[in-house]
């Protein structure tokens, strides 16, 4: 099967640092290329872990990748390097949606016996914490307004992960609903059929999806 993307980088902590908010004074969002392979588990990448675990972090948020080209166009826009890491993520990645990936398609990752199969669970929520570690205004606002959001994944099947593995789309489900379009809640009819389609989505997704739905009832009668 030929591969679709790429892994630019692999990153995992760096340090932890105060993260500037009262809720959860301390952040793991510092996180810095290594070399690989970097082994992958349930809980995602050796090297790696959360401060925040109520939002952060798990088996549905085991890993978070984010787009090179997204990574770029905000480069230009704030007119500063935004190295792979500074959103947070644990892949940067080229040639595959993550913002645009649809929920639950599944990614091949590597090849042979230590390939790491991944699902695409739903879109990361900026929060005051990333907000901070940006260092530019309005960030938070200006983040989720353009919906980039990338994409956090699930770990289906433990292997490794380094810089250069070929990704691989194995999976995509018909629902065709993406992270953008629960982000945003732009057609809440397709979150209907992604509730129908999808019984294994996180509970923090389908909870998502339902107030969605919710509120374009609400708009509707109003």
């Amino acid at each position: 099967m030929t591969a679709q993307g790429r892994v630019e980088a692999v990153c995992v902590v760096h340090a932890e640092r105060d993260s500037g908010t009262r809720r959860v004074p301390r952040t793991a969002i510092d996180k810095r290329t290594v070399d690989g392979p970097v082994p992958v588990g349930p809980l995602g990448l050796d090297g790696d872990h959360v401060c925040d675990t109520e939002h952060h972090g798990g088996t549905f948020k085991a890993v978070y990748a984010y787009q090179q080209d997204e990574a770029e166009r905000w480069a230009a826009d704030l007119g500063r390097d935004l190295p792979a890491g500074w959103f947070g993520e644990n892949l940067r990645i080229s040639g595959v949606a993550a913002s645009d990936a649809v929920i639950g398609e599944r990614w091949l990752v590597g090849d042979g016996e230590t390939a790491t199969e991944l699902e695409v669970t739903g879109p990361r929520t900026p929060c005051g914490t990333f907000g901070v570690w940006s260092g530019e205004p309005g960030w938070v606002k200006r983040f989720a307004e353009r919906g980039d959001t990338g994409a956090y994944l699930r770990v289906v099947r433990a292997g490794q992960v380094a810089a250069g593995d070929p990704i691989r789309r194995v999976h995509v489900p018909g629902h065709a609903v993406t992270v953008r379009d629960l982000f945003t809640g732009r057609d809440p009819d397709a979150l209907v059929a992604l509730l129908a389609q999808q019984p294994d989505l996180s509970p923090t997704v389908a909870d998502k999806a339902r107030r969605r739905i919710a509120g374009a009832k609400v708009q509707v009668e109003y």
